[in-house]
């Protein structure tokens, strides 16, 4: 079985001794034609493609056509299992940067003395925010055993939000350059740049999906934790049941889904504020998503997702809502980035300065002469 299979059943964790957190990894079973539901025994990837592909079928007629060239479809859908393929490799440079990417555990702002409303838009700028709270809250924190925190994450509550707005900046940025090399550009550099803007595009639809998983939201990803007076369940399979696990039993009618798919729109009714992009419309999101978690366990504690009696269609609709959420709101930032790409004044400039013989390069790099 393939590697990132271990992330589902948890032999490769975060915290020593607890599963790791995968993808938005639910097993879907697809329908087929005739409405009949076929499983697809796959985990993470299939509904991280499936979100890619609604949000694409929401994106008005008016967007860029290259986006639904067959080829460019299929790579969107294939991309959006990417960063959990990123999991694989045991090189932890990767795993430090890409782990803390997935996920935003909410509750713990808190001990570092953040408010979840107030965070800063900008990720460095909270690692030192988050550096300065454990000296100045240091009782808060139990000491960090690096020897068994190789990739040294342990102590991040995670970059969800920040994740989800630099990526969609990285598709506004590139639409841009497209902009421009339509204006002045060669075949080929007008090729490159779309390619450039299916996989942002493709890669960002990971972590939104990421998103609409409450179980991202939270430092109880994989069981309840601390004081429990509720009772629910402390199960360390919680996560990838979730994930995986009971989708594959019960599947999920994405003929349903299409047809309450709606035209996407751009989520904000003016421009978020400047320098900002889109990071307080990402971060209501994932806030959004984290009053689900109680809500989730509540569901657990009360049989909606087991399998053993009578299926419950109450977690079923319930994950199939979260997996519309997600295409939806992938869909409206995708348009969002097409509508609001400012113009790229360098690179305009540098393929004039080319036009007129001033100048031979096409990388369209902003490379001092």
């Amino acid at each position: 079985m393939f590697a990132w299979i271990d992330w589902v059943t948890g032999s490769a964790g975060r915290f020593a001794g607890k599963p790791g957190r995968a993808g938005f990894g639910l097993a879907v079973a697809l329908m087929v034609a005739d409405g009949t539901a076929t499983p697809v025994l796959a985990w993470d990837y299939e509904v991280h493609r499936l979100i890619n592909q609604l949000a694409l079928e929401s994106l008005p007629t008016n967007y860029p056509a290259f986006v639904r060239e067959p080829a460019a479809a299929e790579r969107l859908a294939f991309l959006g299992g990417e960063p959990d393929r990123w999991r694989n490799t045991p090189d932890l440079h990767l795993r430090h940067c890409n782990g803390p990417d997935h996920f935003l555990d909410i509750e713990d702002l808190a001990l570092y003395g953040l408010a979840p409303e107030r965070l800063t838009a900008f990720r460095y700028e909270l690692v030192a925010q988050l550096a300065e709270g454990r000296i100045r809250y240091a009782s808060n924190f139990a000491q960090v055993d690096f020897s068994r925190d190789l990739d040294r994450t342990r102590w991040l509550p995670g970059f969800l939000p920040w994740t989800i707005a630099e990526y969609y900046s990285k598709v506004k940025s590139a639409y841009s350059c497209l902009r421009e090399f339509e204006a002045a550009g060669t075949a080929e550099e007008r090729r490159n740049a779309q390619e450039n803007i299916i996989a942002f595009m493709g890669i960002m639809g990971h972590f939104v999906g990421d998103a609409t998983q409450p179980l991202h939201t939270t430092r109880h990803y994989n069981g309840w934790v601390g004081p429990n007076p509720r009772g629910y369940t402390t199960s360390r399979g919680f996560h990838a049941w979730i994930d995986g696990g009971f989708l594959r039993v019960a599947g999920v009618d994405t003929n349903a889904l299409r047809a309450r798919l709606r035209t996407a729109r751009t989520p904000w009714p003016e421009s978020p504020l400047p320098n900002t992009n889109c990071f307080p419309e990402a971060l209501a999101y994932v806030l959004a998503q984290s009053r689900f978690v109680e809500p989730l366990y509540q569901m657990e504690l009360q049989g909606h997702f087991k399998t053993n009696q009578p299926m419950s269609e109450v977690g079923r609709d319930f994950l199939g809502d979260q997996i519309l959420k997600a295409a939806q709101m992938l869909g409206d930032l995708w348009l969002a980035a097409w509508q609001e790409a400012p113009e790229d004044k360098f690179l305009k400039n540098e393929l004039a300065r080319r036009k007129s013989g001033s100048r031979t390069n096409k990388s369209g790099s902003s490379a001092n002469p």
